[in-house]
């Protein structure tokens, strides 16, 4: 199997009660196939992970941080994955950013995004534990009590 390489960054947006924000969304190729995953994409050429990271975030949420905010990475994995009919092997870095609170706005999206990203939820370690659903990272749970 080919995968195409790609770097990614994403971020652990906690709100003041430790919950992490989710969105929801799928692959155009699977319809009807849906997971919870963190806020976060692929870089752009020449772009950092803290830039992606904070570029990423004020897409999807509509926060907007500086880069230098989000500190040096807390997690990093490599995962490989399909969408959209390619296959990828995506090198990630996690930050973690932490809100009192944030009311999350879709505005941001590119075409891609409004496709196939529906909603978004914050999220608590006990929810995520409880929860039957797909939630990427697989270890967030425990990732987000070691924070």
């Amino acid at each position: 199997m080919t995968y195409i390489d790609r770097r990614a960054a994403r971020v652990l947006l906690i709100d003041a009660d430790e919950r992490a924000l989710l969105l929801r969304g799928g692959d155009p190729a699977r319809a009807g196939t849906r997971w919870w995953f963190t806020p976060g994409g692929g870089l752009g050429e020449g772009e950092t992970p803290a830039q992606g990271a904070a570029r990423e975030l004020y897409e999807e949420t509509g926060l907007r941080v500086d880069p230098e905010e989000l500190g040096e990475p807390v997690h990093h994995e490599v995962t490989e994955f399909s969408y959209d009919t390619r296959q990828y092997r995506q090198s990630q870095h996690f930050f973690l950013h932490r809100v009192p609170h944030w009311d999350v706005t879709f505005d941001g999206f590119d075409a891609g995004e409004r496709e196939t990203i529906t909603e978004h939820r914050w999220w608590s370690p006990a929810e995520i534990d409880a929860s039957d659903e797909e939630i990427y990272p697989l270890d967030l749970a425990d990732l987000l009590r070691r924070l």
